[in-house]
């Protein structure tokens, strides 16, 4: 059966809003799944959500509050009393609720901390940075004694509150929290209730540090393909889980960011109606350095002039070339850039990459030159400017797949992101390596272009 798509639902919520019936509006939007609540509460008016967020309970306030982007429950929190957040972050989990508080002023953050009931399952959680596997990671897990039998297992199971976000696996530990092994849900169902843990758990327990980055700790969960995995600090101690949930928010994010930085845009956060400041801010910057590579690639051009006054039809073809070149290079920067993030690729492959690379380029160069050379060739009854075309095309091909693969290594060797910078270095390599390469040979040329009949 389908849902009402959010315009009607909007609609309804107003029409009860409108003649004050705040309860049947609630109900409304209680009917909906808690995300799709979000994107409905979203396109609601702040009025609007004011008047809703009174009359929440608190659980359902919670629900929604997990679901909303940070600037979105950062708008809903300011209507909040003190106590009325606490009692909220009380019922989010504590990944979630840690994160929310990370993002508050430093005062309205130890208000809600000194009002809240289970402040201890998230105060440890917030001396770790967002992005890295312990700013993702929850407390909220279940973990059992070595020595526990299935059965007892089972029981403890059961008496668990339906509102603790379990994990498909337990995980066993010592009387110091070290982590020693993992057991399934459907080994535990299938076992001998007299069976301990010990004996039916996997010792290889796959893990990471409680420091690791967001990046590597997705990269681990997508290879051995696991649905949560267990967080320890150097001692090997249990000190939360991180669920496949958390995962997919971390690869929407690290996927925008490379999109992002591919297109030299530097905040992962904006977007079409973020405000003006703060997209001039983010996007500003690269300009600024791709004007600096676009007037060294007009002075080039410039060093050429007389070869341009004399054959004027070159200035039609020598963004062809540029051009050409440019993309080509991208092809490269995006193939480089995405075998670096998924570890697929390090330095010590960088000169059989490259090798490899040439020979695409000089292909690719031999493909697309020749038809455009003698394209050119008969359009301007010219074999020379067909031949200088061609020449032109397939070297810079080359380059394209040299700077192409060498700058992204480059760029991360300095400590930045590759995806960040690589774009408009590549495109300013090949813009001017181009322009000099098919003005250099139509210089040496030039006799027989001016004489060319």
């Amino acid at each position: 059966m389908l849902e009402p798509s959010p315009e009607i639902i909007i609609e309804r919520i107003r029409s009860a809003l409108g003649t004050q019936r705040i309860q049947d509006a609630v109900r409304i939007l209680l009917e909906l799944r808690p995300v799709d609540q979000a994107e409905v509460f979203n396109l609601l008016t702040d009025e609007e959500q004011i008047l809703l967020l009174t009359e929440l309970d608190i659980p359902s306030t919670a629900d929604l509050f997990e679901e909303l982007e940070n600037e979105e429950v950062l708008d809903a929190v300011g209507t909040l009393s003190p106590e009325r957040l606490a009692d909220v972050l009380d019922e989010m989990e504590p990944d979630e609720a840690a994160d929310l508080l990370g993002d508050l002023s430093p005062a309205r953050a130890t208000e809600a901390l000194a009002n809240m009931e289970d402040a201890e399952d998230v105060i440890p959680l917030l001396g770790y940075p967002d992005e890295s596997a312990g700013g993702l990671m929850t407390t909220s897990y279940i973990a059992l004694r070595r020595h526990t039998t299935a059965r007892q297992a089972i029981e403890f199971l059961r008496q668990v509150s339906l509102d603790v976000e379990v994990p498909y696996y337990l995980y066993a530990i010592d009387r110091e929290k070290h982590l020693i092994g993992v057991v399934g849900f459907r080994q535990l169902v299938i076992a001998d209730p007299g069976v301990t843990v010990e004996q039916i758990m996997d010792r290889e327990v796959i893990y990471v540090t409680v420091g690791d980055d967001q990046e590597d700790v997705a990269r681990v969960m997508s290879r051995y393909n696991l649905a949560a995995l267990p967080v320890v600090d150097d001692q090997h101690r249990l000190l939360g889980v991180i669920t496949h949930d958390d995962i997919i928010d971390v690869l929407e994010e690290e996927a925008t960011e490379d999109i992002y930085h591919l297109a030299n845009v530097t905040d992962k956060d904006l977007n079409p109606q973020s405000p003006i400041v703060d997209q001039v801010k983010g996007r500003l910057p690269w300009l600024y350095l791709n004007m600096v590579t676009a007037l060294f690639a007009s002075w080039v051009i410039s060093r050429f002039e007389n070869v341009i006054a004399e054959v004027a039809i070159l200035a039609a073809f020598q963004s062809v070339i540029a051009g050409l070149g440019g993309n080509s290079g991208s092809q490269n920067v995006a193939m480089i850039v995405r075998a670096i993030a998924l570890d697929k690729i390090d330095s010590r492959e960088m000169l059989g990459v490259i090798f490899k690379q040439v020979i695409v380029g000089m292909l690719q160069g031999i493909g697309v030159g020749v038809v455009i050379g003698i394209g050119v060739a008969f359009w301007q009854n010219d074999l020379y400017l067909g031949a200088i075309v061609t020449m032109a095309m397939i070297a810079n091909m080359i380059i394209a797949g040299i700077m192409g693969t060498i700058v992204p290594f480059i760029v991360k060797a300095l400590g930045q992101d590759p995806a960040l910078a690589s774009t408009v270095l590549v495109t300013a390599a090949t813009d001017s390596f181009g322009f000099f390469i098919f003005l250099g040979l139509a210089s040496l040329l030039l006799p027989y272009l001016v004489n060319s009949p």
